[in-house]
């Protein structure tokens, strides 16, 4: 079940993402900041949303360890939001027999 929610949210945001691109383009820093300095709800949710893809990049960076592969993985978990993490999480799940282990297991020695 998991892996088949992973699956829904890719082909949501992916979808969705290449409308978005379409209609307004790549500019995504202007506005996202933008709204925050207004201090509005629209800032607020954009606040709480990169604290969210910090403790993604935070999880896939301990998970390798502060390696440098890991801490790459890491800025890109940042910056590719649940693009990145679930097809991060899809590659990871195989050969774990558990939530639990996918999700507690650190990667390397």
């Amino acid at each position: 079940m998991f892996r088949a929610w992973l699956v829904v949210l890719l082909i949501a945001m992916s979808v969705y993402t290449a409308v978005t691109v379409q209609q307004y383009g790549w500019n995504l820093f202007d506005p996202f900041f933008s709204e925050m300095l207004t201090f509005s709800w629209f800032g607020q949710f954009n606040l709480d949303f990169m604290f969210m893809l910090s403790l993604s990049a935070l999880w896939v960076s301990w998970r390798h360890r502060f390696s440098p592969a890991g801490l790459a993985l890491g800025l890109v978990a940042f910056l590719g939001g649940i693009l990145f993490l679930t097809v991060y999480l899809l590659i990871q799940s195989r050969g774990h027999e558990s939530l639990e282990a996918l999700l507690l297991k650190r990667i390397g020695s």
